[in-house]
């Protein structure tokens, strides 16, 4: 069995967690949405993950919607004592599968409130603010002032335990900090898109969580000459290399590769004991700027 310690672990919340954990995004129907096709599958998986070893698991209500979440419920509660879930709001889906803005207050309490409902818990770990002020989904600018202010509310209630932030800008990150403490940052982030650089290294510098979703190029996976060459050469897949480049990029970065299948959940979890020779990281380090 793949020794997830060799990885490493980072403070999260009051936690420490592997640097390898499991994102439960793709246990929902194509395009995130619906049901799976096999939910018990889906729920396999779950189990392998835990089985291996995996203390962190990134989800949220609105895959599926309600889906994913209520099959982690099925699968793992009563929870084991050791692990800890990470739950995005901010958005809702709509009946043609579009994400849609929802950042109001009366919609983040919602939003918590469907979260603890359909994972059977009490109180969240963490509740990442999944910020959409930009038309295109990505990071734009905005003040988060307000809707952070309710999860502030809601952690004072018990209802959340820690806060975190996802596709946010570096600016709304240093707003958000002025403001509460943070647990962690959620963005876009793997060996072909380098924008958040300075970002994860002023974190490190804080002792902040970094958690790239993506790290495997989402619904477009990473496809490179330069990574499969590197792969090659060291026995491995190029999603390994890829995986095991984020572990030594910074020892802040936790990982939440997901898949609906557990074979490729144990060839993802194996990344945690691959070591990158120098001259293979500065090969990699070049994806970004071909």
């Amino acid at each position: 069995m793949t020794d997830l310690s060799k990885a490493g672990s980072y403070q999260l919340g009051d936690r420490m967690v592997k640097r390898m954990g499991y994102g439960a995004m793709q246990l929902a129907g194509p395009g995130v949405f619906g049901p799976p096709k096999d939910a018990d599958a889906a729920r396999d998986v779950l189990k392998a993950a835990i089985t291996a070893g995996v203390d962190h698991i990134d989800t949220s209500d609105f895959y599926g919607p309600h889906v994913v979440n209520r099959l982690i419920a099925q699968a793992l509660s009563p929870y084991p004592d050791d692990l800890t879930i990470v739950t995005k709001i901010g958005a809702v889906r709509g009946g043609d599968a579009s994400w849609n803005p929802a950042m109001g207050a009366d919609e983040l309490r919602r939003a918590v409130e469907d979260n603890l409902r359909n994972l059977r818990r009490d109180a969240i770990d963490v509740v990442n603010l999944r910020l959409m002020f930009g038309d295109d989904h990505g990071p734009a600018a905005g003040s988060v002032a307000e809707p952070l202010s309710t999860l502030v509310k809601m952690r004072d209630e018990g209802l959340i335990r820690h806060i975190g932030l996802s596709n946010a800008t570096p600016e709304q990150v240093r707003e958000a900090r002025g403001m509460t403490e943070i647990a962690c940052v959620q963005n876009l982030y793997n060996l072909a898109n380098r924008g958040d650089d300075a970002l994860i290294d002023m974190l490190a510098e804080a002792g902040i969580a970094y958690v790239p979703f993506f790290p495997l190029g989402g619904f477009t996976p990473l496809q490179s000459d330069t990574l499969s060459n590197v792969a090659r050469r060291l026995e491995a897949t190029p999603m390994q290399v890829a995986l095991a480049w984020l572990l030594q990029r910074s020892p802040n970065i936790l990982l939440i590769p997901g898949t609906s299948s557990v074979a490729h959940l144990r060839e993802n979890l194996a990344a945690a004991e691959l070591t990158l020779p120098a001259d293979a990281v500065t090969e990699l380090d070049g994806i970004a700027g071909a």
